[in-house]
């Protein structure tokens, strides 16, 4: 059996944090982050707010983190994350805080060490840009947004 190697994650645990990052499941592809909040932040429809996690992490060269919404708050509660999907570059060191917002028609209260998102770790390439007079051509050309069809 080959085993594949695994990046290495580092966490700095601050002192408003009680949850490390866990993945739930042996096939999961990301790990919950949790709200280190000292009480329940209430959010009104289409409220924002920047939650903290009490994390800070260290990548390895070549990775990013990328923050996602947790599907069951999504579609139960309408709360989500105001960019979709946040990139943590491997240079950041900050503290890993979560902006949400709630499109649901209803105030949604966030309780402290509720799991909000998830992260994930993801292997990326910068690219070498080349800049160049025309590009090549394809099939499908310029069509996009529903151009291939319902």
């Amino acid at each position: 059996m080959i085993t594949a190697q695994k990046t290495v994650l580092k966490i700095e645990r601050l002192a408003h944090n009680k949850f490390i990052p866990e993945y739930k499941t042996e096939g999961a592809a990301g790990m919950d982050l949790c709200a280190a909040i000292e009480k329940p932040i209430t959010l009104e429809p289409l409220e924002r707010a920047l939650i903290p996690t009490g994390l800070k992490i260290e990548l390895e060269h070549g990775y990013e983190a990328q923050v996602r919404p947790r599907s069951g708050l999504s579609i139960k509660h309408g709360i989500t994350l105001i960019n979709c999907v946040g990139t943590i570059d491997e240079d950041y060191r900050g503290e890993v805080c979560i902006p949400v917002v709630n499109l649901s028609n209803e105030t949604y209260t966030i309780q402290p060490d509720e799991r909000i998102a998830q992260m994930i770790i993801a292997r990326v390439e910068q690219a070498k840009i080349e800049v160049v007079m025309q590009l090549s051509e394809t099939e499908r050309g310029e069509g996009g947004f529903g151009s291939t069809g319902k």
